[in-house]
């Protein structure tokens, strides 16, 4: 097995390899992946990799690290994990942990995110070349002594099928939402923006509803959304702001937009792209009551601190730490156990 403190070591200078990326490299390399997949612009790859270099800060890993006894894992598992490919390098946090707690890793590629993640697993083989017998990528995962999937709640049924017999981590979806107290600057708003719009809304950590003190609210977010118009240019995005606008005109269902995104007031949190839900509140304890009811379906709550305690404040969403697990299941706790 690796030494722990060289595996912890290549994850930092994995993060320090890809603050250092000669902009040739990058423009080539999103490049290819937006080719792949149309989703993943210039813009949307560079952000995962903030994202990525924000979470392997030295401090920040170790810290997250020192939290957990990595001498319980005696013998290395190999550990199946079947990633998502929704937005760019989403499945990174699981093969990370596997190899920081001292596993092999047989990953199952989403047919959307190839190119960047094996980017990733060669950059991590040449920074510590001893990971080669601990990382595999393969289109099959039979027989492996623990899984971790990730997908929508249909699939989780499909996955607990086949895996629920093994040590499994298996994941459903999950969303983001945002809360105004009514008090917020055009900065905090404008913020706020971009939890709702990078990647085009298509991760659990975008805020795909909101909740306001009142009605008014609606028109401020859309006027002040403004500078975030260029979304319309990209086609996929523009085809599902036009299909939604036209199924709402034709049921006459009420709904506010500004050319680029629809406001509608629903119940429900997970919101079409293009499309942002949005509910009213009378108090705290109303809106409490109204999260707890959805608690196994939110990832995190975007607010102003001061106001919702563990919040993550407005425009971070998108920049989780290690220790921002995905459903809020401890995924190296599960993985130490093993």
């Amino acid at each position: 097995m690796i030494p722990f403190k060289n595996r912890v070591q290549a994850f930092i200078n994995l993060g320090n390899l890809l603050a250092e990326l000669p902009i040739e490299e990058k423009e080539g390399l999103f490049r290819r992946a937006e080719n792949q997949n149309n989703w993943f612009t210039y813009s949307s790859c560079d952000k995962a990799f903030s994202g990525l270099i924000h979470m392997l800060e030295s401090s920040q890993l170790e810290k997250w690290v020192s939290a957990y006894d990595f001498s319980k894992v005696q013998d290395s598992k190999d550990v199946g994990v079947l990633m998502a490919g929704n937005i760019p390098t989403v499945g990174f946090h699981d093969l990370m942990s596997v190899l920081l707690a001292g596993h092999g890793i047989s990953a199952k590629l989403s047919s959307a995110d190839s190119i960047l993640m094996n980017f990733l697993i060669e950059k991590l083989i040449e920074i510590e070349p001893n990971l080669k017998n601990y990382i595999q990528v393969s289109e099959m995962l039979k027989g492996k002594d623990a899984y971790i999937a990730t997908g929508s709640d249909n699939s989780s049924r499909y996955f607990q099928y086949y895996f629920g017999k093994y040590p499994s981590l298996i994941r459903q979806n999950r969303t983001s939402v945002g809360i105004l107290k009514g008090d917020e600057s055009e900065e905090e708003i404008k913020a706020l923006g971009e939890d709702v719009f990078t990647y085009f809304g298509l991760g659990c950590r975008n805020v795909s509803k909101v909740f306001l003190p009142d009605e008014m609210y609606v028109e401020v977010l859309l006027s002040n959304w403004e500078s975030f118009s260029g979304i319309a240019d990209h086609h996929k995005y523009h085809n599902n702001y036009e299909y939604n606008k036209s199924i709402f005109l034709v049921n006459g269902e009420p709904h506010l937009d500004n050319g680029f995104l629809i406001m509608k007031k629903e119940e429900a949190l997970v919101s079409p792209i293009s499309v942002l839900y949005y509910e009213t509140y009378n108090d705290k304890t109303d809106l409490e009551k109204k999260l707890e009811a959805n608690k196994n379906k939110i990832q995190c709550i975007v607010a102003k601190k001061d106001f919702w305690p563990n919040a993550v404040e407005f425009g971070n969403a998108q920049l989780p730490g290690p220790k921002d697990y995905a459903d809020g299941v401890d995924t190296l706790e599960f993985l130490l156990s093993l």
